[in-house]
């Protein structure tokens, strides 16, 4: 798909592209209600319309953002909900089949401002992967999906034990190796001094997360909760 993206809203690239393969594996019906959180552009929103998801929801922290996703669901004729909020907030009491999420991932040294806020997340890079691996898991119904991708950067194992402690079945379903972009290229010294790169590394890891909710769960002697996949 080919969408016009306004300077300061994440325009859609390699991880974006990367997730939407993850989704296009999912088994998609007009049943499956499905959110994607950050949206951005609205491109993975509309990917899951374009699958023949019955329900679709996009949220988005930055108003440009919304009116963006908005207005290329409306081009494109596709029914989706676009809300403006703090990643799963607005949706807090709703449930889903399927989540998407494309959040900023990359270490910063600073805080951010601007077209920045799109991608820094904080010195590891988690500021916003530990909050969704947080508070999606709860969201999902039994059998539900969320899709994850960001960088080897902020931590790959952390976020699979983050899950894994949610009781989601958790596991790494892409990798993709690419070049440095500018970000990277001017933060690359700052980078090597945190021991997360090597020097004069050039190219940067990205991955997809696929954790799965169990389909149901039941309690041994002791009282402990244990998982059954379907």
């Amino acid at each position: 798909m080919v969408l016009m993206t306004p300077q300061g809203v994440y325009a859609p690239q390699h991880d974006t592209w990367l997730l939407t393969e993850a989704l296009h594996r999912e088994n998609i019906t007009e049943d499956t209600a499905v959110l994607d959180v950050g949206t951005g552009s609205g491109a993975l929103a509309i990917a899951a319309a374009r699958r023949g998801a019955g329900r679709v929801t996009a949220v988005d922290v930055s108003a440009l953002a919304v009116a963006t996703a908005w207005l290329h669901s409306r081009v494109e004729g596709l029914r989706i909900q676009v809300m403006r909020g703090d990643l799963l907030t607005p949706v807090a009491d709703r449930c889903f089949d399927l989540i998407v999420a494309n959040p900023p991932y990359m270490p910063s040294p600073g805080a951010c401002r601007g077209r920045a806020v799109a991608w820094n997340a904080g010195v590891d890079g988690r500021a916003l992967v530990d909050r969704i691996c947080r508070d999606a898991p709860p969201l999902l119904r039994p059998g539900g999906v969320l899709l994850l991708v960001h960088s080897a950067l902020c931590g790959i194992e952390r976020t699979v034990r983050r899950l894994g402690q949610a009781a989601m079945r958790t596991a790494v379903v892409d990798r993709r190796l690419i070049p440095f972009g500018p970000v990277l290229r001017e933060r690359a010294a700052w980078l090597e001094g945190r021991g997360l790169i090597e020097p004069g590394e050039e190219t940067e890891e990205l991955v997809v997360i696929r954790a799965e909710r169990a389909q149901r769960q039941r309690r041994d002697a002791s009282g402990a909760v244990e998982v059954r996949q379907a």
